[in-house]
């Protein structure tokens, strides 16, 4: 079977090979863990998603450097999977599992209530727990899935736990987002579930990819002078399990084009790791981190004060937290 002529011209050649080079150059940052001095003895930092993917490396890389490390799993028997591994690894019995759902409001509020009353001291708190891929549907308390995994469970979460942050300051607190914010929108009628019946999977996980920065610059605003910074970033295209949702046929060919060009798990954490514990990221607050652990610029929609404050507030709504404001 003779393929067709551009395929062997000179300029398919050359535009493949260019494609490869930029796939497989974003794989690694300029920023590399293994060089940071880092110890955390005497920290305890808390990882939410953190029995497999990006999660379980940033939790592994803390519990080598001496923290006492929370994994926030919704899974006990994965999660105590992931916390056993770790600890052999490591030889850090200061690492411990508590389960925590964040698309169930419920959930979040009885794992803060658990930290609260146990944890002295929290310094480093990594949102990384997240969907994508998930057709539209309803929780129990009213929310949308997506919305409530990525993005309200997070803000209730954090809003929850800043306080002892500021009590144990210094303290850095990370929101794991993607490249794919800048397809979103922020409309928070979507926050109960409005207004999404047309929305396709991906549209959902971009929206509330695009609110984590624009929740994290505003809160990056309330906490300034606390001694607490926070970010958002951007871990790359890396090798997960998060296309569990999607068909077959879209896995599969996210694991043979990923297997040559994208991050494996480790590369893809670098981000993550950089941003809570490295001294180049010490004081860095209100920032939004590409993969490679720059300062870069998110979308323009997250950079409107208006709109952040607004999206701030529909969330305190949502989540029961109004008249309880961090100004």
């Amino acid at each position: 079977m003779e393929l067709p002529a551009f395929l062997g011209s000179p300029a398919w050649f050359f535009c493949s090979l260019v494609l490869a080079i930029i796939l497989r150059m974003q794989r690694k940052g300029t920023w590399d863990p293994r060089k940071c001095p880092t110890d955390l003895t005497g920290k305890t930092a808390i990882v939410t998603g953190a029995n497999t993917g990006i999660g379980k490396c940033v939790a592994l890389e803390f519990a080598k450097r001496n923290a006492r490390v929370i994994l926030a799993c919704r899974s006990k028997e994965r999660g105590q999977k992931a916390v056993d591994e770790i600890q052999s690894k490591t030889g850090n019995k200061q690492v411990i599992l508590q389960i925590l759902d964040t698309s169930s409001l419920a959930s979040v509020r009885a794992f803060a209530d658990r930290i609260l009353r146990d944890e002295k001291k929290l310094h480093i708190l990594i949102n990384n727990a997240g969907v994508s891929g998930m057709p539209f549907s309803i929780t129990s308390e009213g929310l949308e899935n997506t919305f409530a995994t990525n993005q309200l469970g997070p803000f209730l979460l954090t809003n929850l736990l800043v306080g002892l942050m500021k009590k144990s300051a210094p303290g850095r607190i990370v929101f794991l987002s993607s490249f794919m914010h800048t397809l979103g929108t922020i409309d928070v009628s979507h926050l109960r579930a409005q207004n999404l019946e047309k929305h396709i999977m991906n549209d959902s996980y971009n929206c509330t990819k695009l609110m984590n920065v624009a929740c994290a610059n505003e809160l990056a605003r309330r906490l300034e002078g606390t001694g607490v910074t926070v970010t958002s970033l951007n871990p790359g295209i890396v090798m997960t399990d998060a296309m569990r949702n999607y068909n077959v046929i879209m896995r599969f060919a996210f694991k043979i084009i990923g297997f040559f060009f994208f991050k494996t798990a480790e590369e893809g954490a670098a981000s993550t790791i950089y941003c809570a514990i490295s001294e180049e990221a010490e004081g860095i607050t209100g920032k939004y981190i590409d993969s490679d652990c720059t300062v870069v610029l998110p979308s323009e929609k997250t950079r409107d004060l208006a709109v952040a404050k607004k999206l701030w507030e529909a969330c305190e709504e949502v989540t029961g937290l109004t008249g309880s404001r961090n100004k």
